[in-house]
């Protein structure tokens, strides 16, 4: 990677550091100062590996903090069944469906048109900076995209 270039991906993740600071997403502030952090230091040989495998592991992540509930005991038994016979939690099924189907089609669409990843990231860092919130949201972006693009 050349100098120039270097220089200003390391300007951008510093504006990505100052937009987590100034809409108080520490989420984001985090994320860009350990990008930082690794771009500058002999660690940037495994930004590849971080890349390929980083949204998996991220969503593992994210699983697992959805699914610590049921360990925890703030979900019971009971609670499950009431999945099915309530229409909250009925209606609720359906929005995980279809919000799990947009995630499926967004990282598809990520994988095969890369250079609309820059344009979802700006979008989701600007969210999550001023409108609080959660990067998860460049897989439902690209999903949704996908379904405006016909991708």
């Amino acid at each position: 990677m050349s100098f120039l270039a270097t220089h200003s991906i390391s300007l951008l993740l510093l504006v990505f550091i100052a937009l987590g600071i100034l809409g108080n997403n520490h989420s984001v502030t985090i994320a860009a100062c350990i990008l930082l952090l690794i771009q500058q230091t002999p660690l940037v040989q495994y930004a590849p590996f971080i890349e390929q495998y980083g949204l998996k592991l991220g969503i593992v992540i994210l699983t697992i903090g959805v699914l610590s509930p049921l360990i925890s005991g703030k979900i019971q038994t009971e609670d499950l069944i009431q999945v099915f016979t309530h229409w909250k939690t009925f209606i609720a099924v359906l929005v995980g469906l279809l919000v799990a189907w947009l995630g499926g089609r967004g990282a598809h669409l990520m994988t095969q048109e890369p250079m609309v990843v820059t344009g979802l990231l700006v979008g989701t860092i600007l969210g999550v900076a001023f409108l609080r919130g959660v990067p998860v949201g460049p897989l439902i972006a690209a999903g949704i995209l996908s379904l405006l693009i016909w991708k």
